[in-house]
């Protein structure tokens, strides 16, 4: 199994990326996915996940309404549009998926991760 993270760099504060996940090895659409992401000196954080159809969304507090997850299961992609990029969403960013399919915020219980992509926002 591969999920290959990509689509990171280095933004101005209020700005836009687009990160994408393409996985390989592993039936996409069974899988739920979501994305993390590590500050440093900090703990990984839950970002967004969404279940294996795409018809279920759910964000952490910090990027809602702000950042969107969406999947395209024909492509074994997933999506996280980030918009009005701040400094603190400075972070290496992973992707990973949940054998369940029914996506979740908890870590653990995912079985495979990606291997991360910088996000740099400048003030």
């Amino acid at each position: 199994v591969q999920l290959q993270a990509s689509g990171g760099g280095l933004v101005q504060a209020g700005g836009s990326l687009r990160l994408s996940c393409a996985a390989s090895g592993l039936t996409f659409s069974s899988y739920g996915m979501g994305w993390f992401r590590q500050a440093p000196g900090k703990e990984r954080e839950f970002v967004a996940t969404i279940n294996r159809s795409g018809g279920t969304t759910y964000y952490a507090n910090s990027v809602k309404g702000r950042f969107t997850i969406s999947r395209d299961n024909a492509k074994n992609t997933v999506y996280l549009q980030m918009n009005s990029l701040k400094p603190e969403d400075t972070a290496v960013y992973y992707c990973a998926a949940d054998k369940w399919g029914s996506g979740t915020s908890a870590d653990r219980e995912y079985d495979f991760w990606g291997q991360g992509t910088q996000v740099t926002v400048s003030s």
